[in-house]
C-alpha cells in the first residue's frame, strides 16, 4: 500500500471531514485504489518515521487545470476540508505550497474512508 502526505490537512483526514484531495502527481491512481494517509511521507529527519493516520480508497480519478475548481462552486473547497473558505482562496494556497500557477494541470482525487483492519 502507497503512502500519501496530508501534512497540511491532516485533521481534516483525522475527522473525516476532507474527501477530495488535488495533487500535481499521482496520475497513475486508479478507482479501487487503497492509500495510507499519513501526516507526512518524505523529507523525514534521521529517527522520524512516517506517522500513518488512516485507510483510504480512491472513488474517482481525473485530470484537470487547477482553475477548473471554481466550476465546483465553492462545495470542492468543502470537500478538501476547508468549509467557509472560497476556491479562491484554496487556489491561492495551493499554488504557494506547490510553487505552480492556477493554471497548473493536477489530479483530483475524490476518495472514501476505510475502517483499519
Amino acid at each position: 500500500m502507497r503512502n500519501m502526505s496530508f501534512s497540511m490537512t491532516k485533521e481534516q483526514i483525522r475527522n473525516g471531514t476532507k474527501t477530495v484531495t488535488r495533487r500535481l502527481g499521482w496520475k497513475f491512481l486508479k478507482p479501487g485504489d487503497v492509500v495510507m494517509a499519513c501526516e507526512k511521507c518524505q523529507g523525514l529527519k534521521k529517527g522520524e518515521k512516517v506517522k500513518k493516520i488512516r485507510p483510504i480508497r480512491v472513488v474517482s480519478v481525473n485530470r484537470e487545470c487547477l482553475v477548473s475548481m471554481v466550476e465546483y462552486k465553492g462545495e470542492d473547497v468543502r470537500r478538501e476540508g476547508f468549509p467557509g473558505k472560497n476556491e479562491f482562496w484554496f487556489i491561492e494556497k495551493f499554488c504557494e505550497a506547490n510553487k505552480c500557477d492556477w493554471y497548473a494541470e493536477i489530479t483530483r482525487i475524490e476518495f472514501e474512508y476505510l475502517e483499519e483492519s
